[in-house]
This record gives structure tokens, C-alpha cells and sequence, in this order.
């Protein structure tokens, strides 16, 4: 039997299976992207795919917070793309 890979959006803080959310991964050298595969190595933090968690995470600054760090705004617009491709 293989265990629920549950994960917590880091703005609506709910639980979802892994597949059902987007990833965002900092890496060693402290660049910040979409993790598409799942696997990237680096420090993740996972949002819902909907539009509502977007809107809240821009608004406040969720990934700043979730990584300790100075986030571009460009990365929150490629994190806008990806969602709304889906």
C-alpha cells in the first residue's frame, strides 16, 4: 500500500495530494522557479493551481515568507503563467 503524498499550500494552507499542486523550489545558488517535475533539488513550497491562491500569494508575498528571502516579481508572474495554463 503506498502512503498519500499530502502537501500544504503555503497560502490557503490546505492539504492536497502532491500532483494537485504547483511546486516552487529554491535551490542552492538561490534561484526561485516552477518546479514542473516534482523532483527539482532545493527547498520546495507547494500553492494550489487556482486562481484565488495566486491572487492571495501575490498579494502577500507568500514566497518571500516561505523562503526567507527577497522574491522578484517576475517569478510570481511565471507562477501566474503556469496556473493559468492549466
Amino acid at each position: 500500500m503506498q502512503k498519500e503524498r499530502l502537501r500544504m499550500c503555503i497560502v490557503c494552507r490546505e492539504h492536497s495530494d502532491k500532483k494537485e499542486l504547483l511546486r516552487i523550489v529554491k535551490n542552492k545558488e538561490g534561484e526561485i522557479f516552477v518546479d514542473k517535475t516534482g523532483k527539482a533539488n532545493g527547498r520546495g513550497a507547494y500553492i494550489c493551481k487556482d486562481k484565488e491562491c495566486l491572487e492571495k500569494l501575490k498579494k502577500t508575498k507568500g514566497i518571500n515568507r516561505a523562503f526567507k528571502c527577497e522574491v522578484k516579481n517576475d517569478v510570481y508572474d511565471k507562477i501566474g503563467e503556469e496556473i493559468e495554463g492549466n
